[in-house]
């Protein structure tokens, strides 16, 4: 039994950096957006479709990535994520190489084209990614307590992935008047690298099957399904919201802060990792403490934080400033002085951080045996992540960037409502043995 312990070491640690990855690749199109508006003159709107072409895969590729779960297993399907991850972020690549190769607007079209497609294709492998790598690290370490644990360090190696990202590219960028895609090939090239070893070292594993093995089909149709289900169906909408309400804070204040503010590429980074690591810290945080606090208790309590985060910083003029404390270039911490509402929508990432948790305890509570179709669904919403930034990009083109935060807002009174009225079952009558 050790020894089949210590043979999942190396899967295992594959896991975590796939883990690193999702966060890492998915979150490029953060810094990409600063770089989009930049190179093409793009619209805030423009800049986010990146974004939106990224969660939009998510939609389509929802429901196929756990029918190829079921069919081919957890091996195979991370094999065929990983491949397709390395085509995307490639794909990426080829489009910055096209605008050193051929610079002009004549060409401008065909280069954005090419960008939004890698952004695409590599939405398509996080969507699988994300459907394999949680139940693979359970599998890994034997369910239970220890699978568990896995999971939790796989989510820390997320946080750190989205935390570097922003700065390593926002400091690769540089002079943001002569930003271009190829700005970021390091970035890309340390996607492809990890994407590359992770398939040749899973490639080599055996790892155990336990969910093709015991798939059993039933004859009898059932009359119910996890859509009659009020507080589910509420559910799916707050997920929807909440992955938009995540990415959009810290996007759209990029693109605030470089091209309204005048704060430097690097330094907007620096500060947009805080915000994903103060994502990090408060998922320490809730997980210390959902032992003893309720989903309910929990969710209604980091919603009233954020609509109090959110409206101090919409009301604050900008020309109250603060030192913060953020990640420098080199990873390590320094002071940075912003104005008052960027600080208050940085601290947002603490309020954020634990309601992906606290939404789909609620949403999934009662379903009993719909709870595993529940969550292939709330997979395909991550989609909200690209839909809603681009809306509060087209609001900030209709209006400023301050007034499209009114969307985040929203979101925030939506998830109250959520944890006060919306998160109750009212189908206890539906049997779900």
């Amino acid at each position: 039994m050790e020894n089949n312990k210590k043979s999942y070491l190396l899967p295992i640690a594959m896991m975590f950096a796939l883990f690193f990855m999702i966060a890492f690749v998915t979150g490029l199109q953060n810094p990409m957006g600063v770089i989009i508006k930049s190179q093409f003159a793009a619209s805030n709107f423009v800049s986010q479709l990146g974004n939106l072409a990224n969660f939009i895969a998510y939609a389509f590729m929802g429901i196929p990535a756990g029918l190829l779960l079921s069919k081919i297993g957890y091996k195979k399907t991370a094999l065929a994520a990983i491949a397709v991850g390395f085509v995307g972020v490639g794909v990426t690549f080829l489009s910055g190489l096209m605008g050193n190769a051929e610079a002009g607007a004549t060409n401008n079209t065909g280069i954005f084209v090419v960008y939004l497609a890698g952004a695409l294709i590599s939405g398509f492998s996080m969507c699988m990614l994300n459907t394999v790598v949680n139940p693979m690290l359970n599998t890994l370490g034997g369910g239970g307590n220890r699978g568990n644990q896995l999971i939790q360090f796989g989510g820390s190696c997320n946080s750190i992935g989205a935390t570097i990202v922003p700065v390593l590219v926002g400091y690769l960028i540089g002079d943001i008047s002569q930003a271009s895609i190829s700005d970021a090939n390091p970035a890309l090239f340390i996607a492809m690298g990890i994407f590359a070893l992770a398939f040749i070292v899973l490639g080599s594993m055996q790892i155990p099957e336990p969910y093709i093995a015991e798939k059993k089909e039933s004859a009898v149709k059932d009359k119910y399904s996890a859509w009659n289900f009020r507080h589910f169906i509420l559910g799916v909408v707050a997920i929807f919201i909440y992955v938009g309400v995540e990415v959009g804070i810290p996007n759209i204040a990029n693109l605030f802060m470089t091209n309204e503010l005048g704060i430097a590429t690097a330094e907007a980074g620096t500060i947009v990792g805080t915000y994903w690591f103060l994502m990090l810290v408060g998922r320490l945080l809730g997980g210390s403490v959902a032992a003893k606090v309720s989903s309910r208790k929990m969710l209604s309590a980091v919603s009233v934080l954020g609509l109090v985060f959110v409206l101090v910083a919409i009301l604050s003029p900008l020309s109250a400033k603060v030192m913060m404390p953020v990640f420098k270039s080199d990873i390590s911490f320094g002071y940075v002085q912003v104005p008052i509402s960027i600080m208050f929508f940085v601290l947002c990432g603490l309020c954020t951080s634990v309601m992906w948790g606290g939404i789909f305890n609620l949403a999934v509570e009662g379903l009993g045996k719909y709870t595993a179709a529940a969550s292939g669904i709330f997979m395909m919403m991550v989609c909200g992540g690209g839909i809603l930034p681009a809306i509060q990009g087209w609001i900030a083109d209709m209006t400023s960037f301050i007034s499209s935060f009114w969307l985040i807002f929203a979101g925030m009174l939506y998830f109250l409502f959520y944890a006060l009225v919306g998160s109750k079952n009212v189908n206890k009558n539906i049997p779900v043995e």
